[in-house]
């Protein structure tokens, strides 16, 4: 680093112009031919850095010997023009003190905060002249998208705000609802050259330190050059990355994210994406929804059946379908086995093909329509399926029982809440249909055999994954199974191995 930084101060004093593209007076020399800037290494140091970068914007004030550097995108007109450059036209020399003690302004102390204040949308102001400081001014003001609602997890009781991505903004609308101080904010940063915020955020005494511990190890041994999304962060600290189950519990709401941490969960925000990550989660997590909390619970406690129902639904039937359609049709109603015979006539494919090119089609519907703009989207989605579906039956490629079989899987899918794990249902729905169609009601019993194993040695930070079924724990059905009255809600589920166990101290 000294070397480097010496070879920085011979190019300086070489004369060479490093600001090419840069606003500001032209450089003059001295008696001596030496030029301001080589009275300012400082200075010269920052603007070498920056040198190409022709967004970067150079003010310079001498009348007070002062310089400031700042990219004109990422910072507030309005504050940009109320803190700075008004007082600094308008101020005396002897008044210079005055203005930098306001509060607005901070001392920098080192090179590499003052690149990194430019770059997180500072203005940075540098002193001449013999006087001694770098200060930076608080005027960044990114573009951005405001609060919005999120389309991914829309709610009809609850609250209709969402997150952006902004992750200041995000931490706010956090502890807008959770007005504590003992709601602790960890900033790390990721990336060698996006240098992307990210924000550890639990509850102090309620979170478990051994997780927040884990998390913090884990994101800093990151090593990646860009970090775009909370997504992508996630694929690289889970425990299990080849697993098709998500681990982590990713939401846009920030009303989730509350509760999450409120039950001994932690959050980790990333700067740039809408989608905030709570850890550890259960598999039962990703039945929930926002509304359960915000209806009855003997209502609540009805949907979170029907959405394992679904889950049932959506894994198996098409594959149970393949199967007694190709080795078991002693299973299937005299009745209804005439009118299968009947519909199956005119099908030259066995099950199993007919079954994965209806599956096929389905998929490609939905990723159409969701690639699509939103109003060609329904369009295409719904018409879509409704002709392909008529004219497959009507050209004999497939029957009418599989149409309605593959349809009732396809909108089971789309009751799971969470859209991380509706995905990863379909994908083990395509493995379940081609076992069925080798061995049948063996092969389906081998597949589910083969997910319950994989569950069951699934684990986030080290904690179970199947809580509260694996280790059974009958006080967490209250809240992950069922959703339970609000006066017997009174304590945390395990999962969070939090001391304090107490939720709600009604006396009730």
């Amino acid at each position: 680093m000294a070397r480097w930084v010496s070879a920085l101060f011979r190019k300086n004093r070489s004369g060479k112009n490093d600001s090419r593209g840069n606003k500001g007076n032209e450089s003059v020399t001295d008696g001596q031919g030496r030029t301001p800037e080589d009275r300012r290494p400082f200075f010269s140091l920052v603007r070498q850095q920056f040198h190409d970068c022709h967004d970067l914007v150079h003010r310079s004030y001498p009348h007070l010997g002062v310089d400031l550097l700042y990219f004109g995108h990422l910072v507030g007109p309005e504050e940009l023009d109320r803190d700075l450059v008004r007082p600094l036209e308008t101020v005396d020399p002897g008044e210079l003190d005055q203005l930098l003690a306001r509060s607005q302004f901070m001392r920098v102390e080192t090179f590499t905060e003052a690149v990194e204040s430019i770059l997180d949308g500072q203005a940075v102001l540098f002193l001449r002249d013999g006087k001694d400081g770098v200060w930076l001014a608080q005027v960044s003001n990114p573009p951005g998208r405001s609060v919005e609602e999120t389309e991914v997890e829309g709610s009809i009781t609850g609250p209709h705000d969402g997150f952006s991505e902004s992750a200041q903004l995000n931490v706010a609308l956090i502890r807008r609802r959770l007005k504590s101080a003992r709601l602790k904010a960890i900033r790390l940063r990721v990336g060698e050259l996006s240098h992307t915020d990210v924000y550890v955020i639990y509850i102090e005494d309620i979170a478990n330190p051994a997780f927040v511990e884990e998390l913090i190890s884990r994101i800093r041994d990151v090593s990646i050059e860009v970090l775009h999304e909370a997504h992508e962060l996630v694929q690289l600290i889970e425990d299990h990355p080849n697993s098709v189950f998500p681990q982590f519990y990713t939401t846009e709401r920030p009303d989730i994210t509350v509760n999450k941490l409120s039950q001994g969960r932690i959050a980790v925000v990333v700067d740039g994406s809408p989608t905030v990550v709570t850890a550890p989660a259960s598999l039962m997590e990703y039945f929930n929804a926002a509304d359960d909390y915000y209806m009855r619970w003997i209502s609540a406690t009805g949907l979170r059946i029907l959405r394992f129902i679904a889950f049932i639904i959506t894994v198996s039937f098409t594959a149970f379908y393949v199967s007694i359609t190709t080795f078991h049709y002693e299973l299937i109603p005299r009745t209804l086995l005439v009118n299968l015979a009947e519909s199956r006539a005119r099908v030259p494919f066995p099950p199993l093909y007919e079954a994965l090119f209806m599956e096929f089609t389905i998929e490609m519907l939905r990723e159409a329509g969701a690639r699509l703009p939103s109003k060609i989207g329904q369009t295409i989605g719904i018409v879509g399926g409704i002709v392909i579906g008529q004219a497959a039956v009507q050209a004999g490629f497939t029957s009418n029982i599989l149409i309605i079989t593959v349809a009732s899987s396809a909108i089971a899918s789309f009751v799971i809440p969470s859209y991380m794990m509706s995905t990863s249902l379909r994908l083990l729905r395509f493995g379940l249909i081609l076992l069925a169609g080798i061995w049948g009601n063996l092969g389906l019993m081998l597949g589910f055999g083969f997910i319950i194993a994989d569950l069951s040695h699934l684990t986030v930070l080290k904690s179970s994954y199947m809580t509260p079924l694996a280790p059974f724990n009958l006080r967490d059905w209250k809240q992950l199974v069922i959703r339970g009255p609000y006066w017997s809600l009174r304590e945390r589920t395990s999962q969070s191995r939090t001391r304090n166990r107490i939720f709600s101290k009604m006396k009730r």
